[in-house]
């Protein structure tokens, strides 16, 4: 597998961005999200996303221009639309708004309905992080149902993500993302590409038999992933489309959405200033001796604070470097031919 560093790839995916009219401020937002993405340990929302995204924008089913557009503002409670733009550019964008209103009322309540695929959810509890801020994300993915509901036969809900940030005094915060469903789409096309099965109890062929193959959720008939947990992710994956769309202006999974170039997500976005709250300015000590907590007394076992995989991921790989797989590499080789 090729083997770039990050600052190759930054360069190689703003060009190829810019190559389709992408302007060139929202091309480098694009490139740094999708790198980062790869360096804490998430190809799945890496830069082997880019062919897709360029093939979504040839298609018309992403507007490499959009911009935010704001549908609703009262006060604390923010709406906006993506207009089928790239995520990377519109989910800072609306999280910056919703951390300026924090600043005024203590708590916002985002909505962003119609972006083009926000990317790894975790770069958005990061943001508001940083700036001092807790936030909850609901995120549902406006395409062909992927996940069986608890006990059913027929796909009907989206990987739907569900992420919350928590910052940390002095140290990077606790963020916890993940899909509702057993794993990501993009990390069993991952696996694909790469010629290796998934995890036991991740999904079913189209006979709704148990499968470790992942070319069942590649090509027709298609099989299905399952839910986290069973019951409790299935559950959580249907109140992320309620939350993240129906609410939004998106749409849910009910439109029964037919196979398209793009990957269009909505979210809903809770901001909040933890000082605001009963535990007031003394937050911190108790955020962070129940994180000490968790770890202690663990005999030399590796238990991990949520964030904290991404964190030494990205240690490693900026030292190491970034591993395309082949599947992937020949893509952006045809890319040359797709955009002359």
């Amino acid at each position: 597998m090729p083997l770039f560093s990050h600052q190759q790839l930054r360069t190689l995916l703003q060009q190829h961005l810019l190559r389709v009219n992408t302007p060139a401020d929202i091309a480098q937002k694009v490139a740094d999200n999708l790198v980062e993405a790869s360096l804490k340990g998430h190809d799945s929302h890496g830069v082997t996303l880019l062919p897709r995204y360029i093939r979504a924008i040839l298609a018309g089913d992403l507007q490499a221009d959009a911009r935010l557009r704001t549908i609703r503002d009262a006060g604390a409670v923010l709406s906006f639309d993506g207009g089928h733009g790239f995520g990377q550019l519109l989910g800072e964008q609306a999280m910056r708004a919703g951390i300026d209103r924090v600043q005024q009322y203590g708590v916002a309540l985002v909505g962003l309905s119609n972006s083009h695929h926000l990317g790894r959810i975790g770069a958005w509890a990061e943001q508001v992080a940083a700036a001092g801020l807790v936030s909850i994300h609901f995120a549902n993915v406006a395409a062909p149902s992927a996940v069986l509901p608890f006990d059913g036969l027929r796909a009907r809900l989206g990987t739907n993500p569900f992420c919350v940030g928590i910052p940390l005094a002095d140290r990077p915060p606790v963020v916890l993302d993940f899909a509702t469903s057993a794993i990501a789409g993009n990390k069993a096309r991952v696996a694909w590409n790469e010629g290796r099965p998934i995890p036991p109890g991740c999904a079913v062929d189209a006979n709704g038999e148990p499968t470790t193959d992942p070319g069942v959720l590649m090509s027709e008939p298609r099989g299905a992933l399952l839910p986290f947990g069973g019951h409790k992710g299935a559950g959580l994956s249907l109140i992320c489309s309620l939350l993240g769309a129906a609410l939004t202006g998106g749409e849910t999974e009910s439109h029964d959405i037919a196979p398209r170039a793009g990957i269009i997500n909505n979210m809903l976005s809770i901001l909040f200033d933890p000082k605001k709250l009963g535990a007031g300015e003394s937050y911190q000590q108790e955020v962070l001796a129940q994180v000490e907590w968790v770890r202690h007394d663990q005999q030399g076992r590796d238990v991990q604070i949520p964030g904290e995989p991404e964190q030494r991921a990205r240690a490693r790989r900026i030292e190491e470097g970034i591993a395309i797989d082949e599947v992937s590499w020949q893509e952006f080789v045809a890319l040359e031919s797709l955009t002359a």
